[in-house]
């Protein structure tokens, strides 16, 4: 006796890529992709050509100059220095708590609340890059600036109002951010150089 073979039907697929596209478009609509992040800065509005003629040229004592270097080293005034000193280096510029003739030029101003300040309104940091640094290195260099500046305002705060800068209410938050506005100046990468 003959075994009888059975057909087995056949599966229609016609529809199969409708639900593939609309799985697709589901997966997409609800997963996240990865952005790429960046440091918040507020840039300035282009100054207008009239008024590129008429600005004086900063003085050389108000601006803290600070290099990183292809080797990821740190060039700060002229010197090498260790990226643990930066800080520290920085808000003795910005305060400049001697009164240096080499430091930023001081000058007294009067706040609301704080009263009359001795503060140095030009300091500037000037931040330049090798075009082969590390963006690590140069995140690390942010970091620590941007530290010396959230220390001089934590001081301030907890001096004048007796807490910390961010416990502080946006009012007087606004008034330290006047006595210690942050001026960090970014040049167009280079090739600085670097190694031994």
């Amino acid at each position: 006796m003959a075994k009888s073979k059975r057909k087995v039907g056949e599966v229609n697929a016609s529809s199969m890529a409708d639900i593939a596209f609309l799985l697709l478009c589901f997966f997409m609509m609800v997963s996240t992709m990865n952005t790429d992040t960046g440091l918040g800065r507020m840039l300035p509005p282009p100054v207008p050509k009239e008024l590129q003629e008429d600005t004086p040229p900063i003085r050389e004592r108000n601006v803290f100059e600070v290099l990183i270097n292809s080797q990821n080293q740190l060039l700060v005034e002229g010197a090498p220095m260790q990226l643990r000193d930066l800080k520290d280096a920085a808000k003795n510029f910005i305060a400049n708590p001697l009164n240096l003739e080499t430091m930023p030029e001081k000058e007294a101003k009067e706040f609301p609340v704080v009263g009359v300040i001795q503060v140095t309104p030009k300091a500037t940091i000037s931040l330049q890059n090798d075009r082969d640094t590390q963006y690590q290195t140069y995140l690390a260099v942010q970091n620590e600036l941007q530290r010396a500046y959230n220390e001089l305002r934590d001081e301030l705060s907890i001096r004048v109002f007796g807490s910390p800068y961010n416990d502080i209410s946006t009012e007087e938050q606004d008034i330290v951010r006047s006595v210690y506005p942050q001026r960090i100046s970014e040049a167009e990468p280079r090739n600085v150089g670097g190694g031994k």
